[in-house]
């Protein structure tokens, strides 16, 4: 049975050796830190599958963490935090965190969104897929070739045709910003009228679906006075 490799980062030491016991399997191992540079040092020498990180923490705050560690790994990370509100959750989640839960937490409860995560990281995030399937991912977002579907952390999203093949473009080219006359010509095969706002609707569209406060998108943005792009991370 493969081992998944878990970091705990709290400055609590109680939730850490909390989680430790609840964590810890045949199947897991379990690393604790106490801030987000401590949580850096050890990313750096292990292999680590899945974090679980505080927000509020001395010297680099889980936020702070969470965003550094984006630059250059697609591991799952939740957040924990005593804060409620829904602006916290947001910019968590918009920094690169794959779930959120709110301190105080039932035990059993972060368990189960551990396993979930896993299974979502080794399902795509790993790109372990079935013979002749291509995939295209950006954190929680992936989007099938071969099936041409749609996912967002694991739960299936209905785009149209036309919402797909935006979609697509965009991720295949990651990074890359499409002017709303390159992806109508692209997507529609044909030329773009002057006054034609099709590409603006089809993108609020896909934002309504795949983001969690479409306003704020994480995946796909706008660059003012130029088009669209799709986050490369």
């Amino acid at each position: 049975m493969a081992i998944n490799n878990i970091l705990i980062v709290d400055d609590e030491l109680e939730i850490r050796e909390a989680l430790v016991i609840y964590l810890k399997s045949d199947s897991v191992d379990v690393f604790t830190a106490s801030n987000g540079l401590e949580a850096l040092e050890i990313l750096e020498k292990e292999t680590i599958h899945l974090i679980i990180m505080d927000v509020m923490m001395p010297q680099m705050d889980g936020i702070k963490a969470t965003f550094k560690i984006r630059e250059n790994k697609n591991i799952p990370i939740i957040l924990l935090s005593a804060k409620s509100e829904a602006n916290d959750k947001i910019i968590g989640l918009n920094v690169g965190a794959d779930d959120y839960i709110t301190k105080p937490f039932d035990p059993m409860e972060l368990v189960a969104r551990v396993r979930s995560q896993l299974r979502r990281f080794t399902n795509l995030g790993s790109f372990q897929m079935s013979a002749g399937e291509e995939i295209i991912q950006v954190r929680g977002l992936a989007l099938n070739k071969t099936s041409k579907t749609v996912e967002v952390d694991g739960e299936d999203v209905r785009l149209t045709p036309k919402e797909y093949k935006i979609l697509e473009l965009l991720m295949e080219n990651k990074g890359r910003v499409f002017s709303i006359e390159e992806i109508y010509e692209s997507v529609w095969n044909e030329p773009i009228y002057a006054s034609d706002n099709t590409v603006a609707v089809h993108v609020r569209n896909i934002r309504e679906k795949i983001e969690i406060n479409p306003k704020d998108p994480k995946y796909l943005k706008v660059v003012w006075g130029i088009g669209y792009k799709i986050e490369k991370k």
